[in-house]
């Protein structure tokens, strides 16, 4: 699945608009992360346990996001953006939407083709124009039976 930030894909032309599809997560923070990371905070830098929760978080709905474009039809997200906000005192909500789009890539000569368009375009022609593999002449082997599985014997405390 191709995301982007921008509207458009250079090289590539949107062939269908499949609308806004979003991966959402609503995260409290434990109580031990919580503690460490104020007292981490009284130093300043980094605080290593929000940073992986965080990380986490966008990864889990990335995900979600891929899976209710590819659910549409979709083969790439144009215009994706992550968005956070706190929710209470401990619950963070992280949340990535975009617009789920079909697109094709532009071939050699096309007005907006670039150099991997066009390397797309000329990969899918030659997987397109090889013969297909034939069958085997030679008939598969019989399946052998399964043999029965014993019962296991019975456990003693």
């Amino acid at each position: 699945m191709l995301i982007v930030t921008s509207n458009e894909i250079p090289g590539h032309r949107i062939d269908a608009v499949f609308g806004e599809v979003m991966g959402l997560t609503v995260r409290s923070r434990d109580i031990g992360s919580q503690m460490l990371a104020g007292f981490r905070s009284l130093g300043g830098g980094e605080l290593p346990e929000m940073t992986k929760a965080l990380y986490e978080s966008r990864q889990e709905v990335m995900a979600r996001m891929v899976n209710e474009a590819q659910q549409r039809g979709a083969n790439a997200i144009v215009a994706m953006r992550f968005d956070t906000s706190e929710m209470g005192t401990n619950w963070t909500e992280v949340c990535a939407y975009g617009t789920a789009v079909y697109v094709l890539p532009l071939g050699e000569g096309e007005p907006g083709a670039t150099g991997q368009s066009v390397y797309l375009t000329k990969t899918a022609a030659e997987q397109n124009s090889r013969p297909a593999q034939p069958a085997p002449t030679h008939p598969a082997p019989p399946a052998q039976p399964q043999q029965p599985t014993p019962p296991a014997p019975p456990q003693q405390f």
